[in-house]
């Protein structure tokens, strides 16, 4: 004979990790050294092309020598 009683099920839920100071430091320094890394690349690769547009100009003769370039000695 089947029993026809209901099935009671309660779920409890895990305790939620309560977030120090520390790691709100630790995750806030982590982002600002990425930030800092990837400003520096980019910079570095932006840099390294305009020298080399420059560079590159100054060999096919397309940009002439401007009076910044050339050093006065009075």
């Amino acid at each position: 004979m089947l029993q026809q009683n209901p099935i009671v099920v309660q779920v409890v839920q895990q305790p939620v990790e309560s977030t120090s100071l520390a790691d709100v430091l630790i995750g806030a320094i982590g982002l600002t050294g990425a930030l800092v890394l990837v400003a520096v690349l980019l910079g570095g690769a932006f840099g390294g092309l305009l020298i080399a547009v420059k560079l590159l100009r100054r060999r096919m003769n397309l940009d002439a020598a401007s009076d910044s370039d050339i050093i006065h000695i009075v």
